[in-house]
């Protein structure tokens, strides 16, 4: 039996139901440690790689919407790192999931690049982690690992090595694959429920997976942890389930998605931030070329399978020439996607440690704009935000997209505690007072 994986547990009765078709970051020392994160530190809500979902900041579910577009950045750090490089030292004891990480032992791996990331495997908890926040219009996620190899220069998601007490600029150098996941998975279900309370129970509470690392980026084709988490999914019926991908490899699951889709609602989403090869290489260095995204696209929907583009984020003075967001939205309708998404690039503070030194010697004639810009909070100005968004809503308009499935049917539901709001061409649920 391979070390990730264990057989699920026998015995454990499935629920079914039918399913319903419907120098900006100076080197500082943290003497008091890591400070909880307030709502005015929280990101847009987008769903996956490039924005943030959730609103609880935990490890698994990344932070939301805040009502405040020109949210400050904290400037205590959350890592044991940045306290020594300031010569602080720490007798704290490790806790949670940071002595998990510390514990956790290399992952047997058959690469050999130099190139490679470490891969070592966590011993979790939990597969299925539940995003709280009324902000969002899903209530669960699943992220099989901890850590992306494809080290997108803009990830919101550095953020999540730092509750295991890394630096950010580890998240691709350091992966954590997540041990017995369709085990606890199996255990996991037992807490999710066909009659969610955001729609009165009318609808079943949502599954997003990959909404803090790429469940197909190359680690899975060695550990497979996302296909042992979809084979457990396909057992059941009634779910809503959403998946996100910068990889081609997504293909690989056609199969099981057709069986969940048989059974369940499911909702598939590429990730293409720009069809020049080039850029996205510099950008998302070692992701799939967008022309093999575009056909893993096509692929899914000649399948039989509901399947979208998100051009998240939207990279001011990078991807938002005149006719470049134009134009890969009509690249992405011809090969059949029915829905299709973008925001503006929101910087988490671990992300613009990263993202600006690289704006700086890659892009130096934009480095001016994004000081003034992101080096007090993560927004972008409300003005160039509204623009983009109006944009992206004509877009949407004159190729004729939908909004995806799972966002359309909670739109529709009355929600008891709030009230919902879109805005213009997001496609993205939002909180209104």
């Amino acid at each position: 039996m391979s070390p990730i994986h264990s057989k699920p547990t026998p015995g454990i009765p499935v629920r079914r139901r039918p399913a319903q078709q419907t120098a900006l970051f100076p080197a500082f020392c943290d003497v008091q440690g890591p400070k909880a994160w307030t709502g005015s530190d929280l990101a847009p809500i987008v769903t996956g790689p490039g924005g943030s979902i959730s609103g609880c900041p935990t490890p698994d579910c990344p932070p939301a919407s805040s009502a405040e577009h020109g949210a400050p950045r904290h400037a205590q750090s959350r890592t044991r790192d940045a306290a020594a490089c300031c010569g602080a030292e720490s007798s704290a004891p490790l806790v949670g999931i940071a002595r998990l990480a510390a514990n956790a032992p290399l992952a047997e791996t058959h690469r050999n690049s130099a190139e490679r990331p470490e891969y070592f495997v966590l011993s979790v908890r939990s597969i299925l982690n539940r995003c709280d926040s009324k902000r969002v219009p899903f209530e669960w996620t699943i992220n099989p690992y901890r850590g992306c190899e494809f080290a997108c220069k803009y990830c919101y998601a550095r953020y999540t090595h730092e509750y295991m007490e890394l630096d950010g600029s580890e998240f691709e150098k350091k992966i954590f694959v997540k041990k017995d996941a369709a085990a606890l998975l199996v255990q996991d279900m037992r807490k999710y429920s066909y009659e969610s309370k955001s729609s009165g129970g009318v609808y079943p509470e949502h599954i997003a997976i990959g909404t803090a690392t790429d469940p197909y980026q190359p680690a899975e084709r060695e550990y497979g942890v996302t296909r042992a988490c979809l084979e457990e999914l396909a057992k059941r019926e009634g779910l809503s389930i959403s998946l996100i991908t910068k990889s081609n490899q997504i293909v690989r699951d056609i199969d099981l998605f057709k069986k969940i889709a048989e059974r369940s609602e499911i909702s598939l989403n590429i990730t293409i931030t720009t069809l020049r090869p080039r850029l996205a290489r510099l950008l998302e260095p070692r992701a799939p070329r967008p022309d093999l995204r575009l056909a893993a696209v096509k692929q899914l929907r000649e399948a039989g399978l509901a399947v979208g583009v998100s051009a998240c984020p939207l990279i001011p003075g990078m991807t938002d020439r005149d006719g470049e967001l134009e134009g890969l939205a009509a690249a992405a309708k011809k090969a059949g996607a029915q829905w299709f998404f973008s925001n503006v690039l929101f910087l988490m503070p671990s992300s613009a440690k990263e993202f600006l030194p690289f704006v700086r010697e890659t892009f130096p004639k934009l480095a001016r704009q994004y000081e003034e810009w992101y080096a007090k909070n993560g927004y972008a100005p409300d003005e160039y935000r509204k623009k983009m968004s109006e944009r992206v809503a004509k877009i949407r308009r004159e190729l004729g997209f939908v909004s995806r499935p799972w966002e359309e049917r909670t739109r529709m539901t009355k929600r008891p505690q709030l009230s919902l709001g879109w805005l213009p061409g997001e496609s993205v649920l939002r909180a209104t007072e």
